[in-house]
C-alpha cells in the first residue's frame, strides 16, 4: 500500500471513528444532567412530564392573551414556528408582529395547541432519550443501580405442556419473556432497563439508579394473564350512546351508573393501543365484554404476522393447541358474526368480529402494520408462559460507581504516562509515535464501544489498561527491527520499510492470538469476564491498526514532509 491510500484510510478510519464517537461525546460534555436525568426516565414519566408541560405552557399563552400583556417570544420560538406553519396550511395571512393572541389563532382549538406542545415535548425528550441510547453505556459498577439474574423454569412448562421443548420453543419462550420484563419494568415507573439473555434458561436485568429489591420482585414474578372473550356489540352501541348524553356515566371501577344497560354475566372494559410514546393509551372507548373468558392464552403455542395474499393487508396468524383448538372451535362456531376481544391484564388489546368457525390455526385481519404487529406481541406474550425464579440480586451505591470511574479514569492515564516516559526514554523521538499511536488507539477502543452499543464496566477498564501495556508491544518489535537495518547502513526510508515488512507477521502472531483467546472468553465467560474480554479483543484489534498504519504514516512524514535523513530511535544511532 502507498503513501497516499494509507494516508487517506487512516483520515477515513479516523473520520468514521469520530461519527461513531459523537453521540457518547453529546451526551456526557454536552447534555445538561436534567436532561439526562429526564431522559433516563421510564416512558410512563416521559409522558407525564412532557403533558404537564404541555399544560403549563397552554396556561401561560392564555393568560397573556386574556390580559393583553407581552409574553417571551424568545423561549415560545419553536411554538410561533408551529403556528406559522398552520397558518400556512390554513392560507391565512401571518401578522407581522407575533404576540399571544395571534399565536392561539393559528390553532383552531386549545386543544389542539395543547396537543402541537405536548408533540414538542415530547420529540425532544426522546430524541435525548434516542441519543442516550446510542452512547457508551456504564455499567452497574460504574452508574449504580441493581442487577438481578433470573431463571426460565422450563422443566414447569414441559410438565405443563405434557412433552419436551424444542429449541426453537426454548428460544421463543426467552425472547417473549425478556419482552414482556422490559414493557412491565418500565410500565411501572421505573428507569430505562437493560435486559439481556445469559446462556439459554437466564436473563439478566440491569436498572440503573435507585431501585427498590422487593418491588422489582414483585413485578418479575407479576404474571400478566392473556384471554378471548365474546363482546356484547348491543351492549356496547348502547353503552356508548348512554355516554354521549351522561359523559361521566361509568365509575372508576368501570361499573355503569345505570346498571341496566351491561346485562347480567357481562362486564365493561377499556380498549387501550400504544400511543406515540409505545405505551398503552386509553382510546376513550368502552367495550362490554362476557366476564368469563371463552379461551384462555396459555393455549396458544405460536403468533406471527403476514400479508393477506388476496388483498395484501396485514394479517395475524396464531396457532393453538389440540385442546385449545377444539375449545376454540365451539366457542367461534356459535357466534359467527359476532365480536371478540384480546384482553390482556382486563385491558382490551385488538377485537374483531368471528367471520366463521376457526379451529387451531387462527388468522385475524382488520389491522395497520403497526397494529398487527403489536397484536403479534401480545399473542406471543401468553405463548409459552415460563415462570421465572429471581436467583440473585445485587444493589451498587451511585457513589462508588463514581469512585470506580475516578480510579479507572487514573489507572489509564497513569499507564499511558508511563508507557510514554518508557518509550521517550528508551526510543528518543520514536517514543512520541507510540504515544500517539496509544492515545489514538484509546480513541478507537471508545468509538467502538459507542458503535455497537457495548457497557463499559470497571473490568472493561481493566482491559483498556492492559491494552495500553500490550498495544506497545507491536511498536516495540517494529522500533527494534528498524534499529536493526539502520544499524546495517540502510539509509531512513529504506531501515523504515525493511523494519516495518520483517515486522508484520510477529505483530500479525501476536495480537491474532490474543483475540482468539480474548473471543473464547466472551463467549464462554459471564459478566465481568465477558466485559474484559471484549475490550480487550477490541484493543487488539485497534492496536494493529495504530501500529502498522499510523505509526508507519507519522515515519512517512518525517521523511517526506520534514526531509528528514536520520532516524531518533535509539541511543546508539546519532
Amino acid at each position: 500500500m502507498n503513501k497516499m491510500k494509507r494516508f487517506l484510510l487512516v483520515v477515513a478510519v479516523v473520520a468514521i471513528a469520530f461519527g461513531f464517537l459523537l453521540p457518547s461525546i453529546r451526551w456526557y460534555f454536552f447534555t445538561p444532567e436534567d436532561q439526562k436525568m429526564l431522559a433516563t426516565s421510564s416512558r410512563e414519566q416521559i409522558r407525564e412530564y412532557a403533558l404537564m408541560l404541555a399544560d403549563e405552557d397552554l396556561a401561560v399563552v392564555q393568560a397573556a392573551a386574556r390580559t393583553g400583556s407581552g409574553m417571551d417570544l424568545g423561549k415560545y420560538g419553536w411554538l410561533v414556528d408551529i403556528a406559522k406553519k398552520n397558518y400556512k396550511a390554513m392560507k391565512k395571512a401571518a401578522p407581522a408582529a407575533w404576540d399571544a393572541q395571534s399565536i392561539l389563532a393559528g390553532f383552531l382549538t386549545p386543544s389542539e395547541a395543547r396537543n402541537a406542545m405536548e408533540t414538542h415535548h415530547r420529540e425532544r425528550i426522546l430524541k435525548v432519550k434516542n441519543l442516550g441510547a446510542h452512547t457508551v453505556q456504564l455499567g452497574l459498577d460504574l452508574s449504580g443501580g441493581l442487577s438481578v439474574v433470573i431463571k426460565a423454569d422450563f422443566e414447569a412448562l414441559e410438565e405443563k405442556r405434557g412433552e419436551a421443548l424444542g429449541t426453537a420453543d426454548r428460544e421463543d419462550a426467552m425472547a417473549n419473556a425478556m419482552e414482556v420484563l422490559s414493557g412491565r419494568i418500565d410500565k411501572f415507573g421505573l428507569t430505562e432497563p437493560v435486559i439481556r439473555q445469559q446462556g439459554d434458561d437466564r436473563i439478566y436485568v440491569e436498572i440503573p439508579g435507585t431501585a427498590d429489591p422487593e418491588r422489582i420482585n414483585s413485578i418479575i414474578m407479576g404474571r400478566g394473564r392473556l384471554a378471548f372473550h365474546m363482546v356484547d356489540d348491543d351492549a356496547t352501541t348502547a353503552l356508548r350512546d348512554y355516554l354521549r348524553s351522561v359523559p361521566n356515566g361509568v365509575n372508576a371501577d368501570l361499573s355503569v351508573k345505570d346498571p341496566s344497560i351491561v346485562p347480567a354475566g357481562f362486564v365493561v372494559r377499556k380498549f387501550y393501543q400504544p400511543d406515540e410514546y409505545g405505551l398503552d393509551q386509553w382510546t376513550g372507548t368502552y367495550v362490554v365484554v362476557r366476564a368469563e373468558a371463552g379461551l384462555d392464552g396459555n393455549y396458544i403455542q405460536s403468533a406471527a404476522t403476514a400479508n393477506d395474499p388476496i388483498d395484501g393487508r396485514p394479517v395475524v396468524n396464531f396457532q393453538l393447541s389440540d385442546e385449545g383448538g377444539e375449545i376454540f372451535y365451539k366457542m367461534t362456531s356459535e357466534n359467527v358474526g359476532k365480536s371478540m376481544a384480546v384482553v390482556l391484564d382486563d385491558r382490551i388489546k385488538a377485537y374483531a368480529v368471528i367471520n366463521e368457525a376457526i379451529r387451531s390455526s387462527v388468522q385475524m385481519s382488520g389491522f395497520s402494520v403497526d397494529e398487527a404487529q403489536n397484536l403479534r406481541r401480545i399473542l406471543q406474550t401468553a405463548a409459552l408462559p415460563l415462570e421465572l425464579v429471581v436467583e440473585s440480586q445485587t444493589a451498587i451505591g451511585a457513589s462508588l460507581g463514581e469512585d470506580a470511574i475516578l480510579q479507572g479514569r487514573n489507572a489509564v492515564a497513569i499507564g499511558l504516562l508511563a508507557v510514554f516516559i518508557f518509550m521517550f526514554a528508551y526510543y528518543k523521538g520514536a517514543g512520541f509515535n507510540a504515544l500517539v499511536a496509544q492515545v489514538l488507539n484509546l480513541y478507537l477502543m471508545l468509538s467502538i464501544l459507542s458503535a455497537f452499543n457495548l457497557t463499559l464496566t470497571l473490568p472493561a477498564i481493566a482491559g483498556f489498561v492492559l491494552t495500553i501495556g500490550m498495544a506497545v508491544d507491536a511498536n516495540v518489535i517494529i522500533f527494534e527491527r528498524i534499529k536493526e537495518e539502520f544499524l546495517l547502513g540502510k539509509g531512513r526510508r529504506a531501515a523504515i520499510d525493511s523494519g516495518f515488512d520483517k515486522a508484520f507477521w510477529a505483530v500479525m502472531d501476536g495480537n491474532i492470538t490474543t483475540i482468539i483467546a480474548a473471543l473464547f472468553l466472551a463467549q464462554l465467560g459471564t459478566g465481568p469476564i465477558q466485559g474484559f474480554a471484549v475490550s480487550l479483543a477490541i484493543g487488539n484489534l485497534s492496536s494493529l491498526f495504530t501500529s502498522l498504519f499510523v505509526s508507519r504514516l507519522i515515519f512517512d512524514f518525517g521523511t517526506e514532509a520534514l526531509n528528514r535523513q536520520k532516524i531518533s530511535i535509539s541511543w546508539r544511532i546519532k
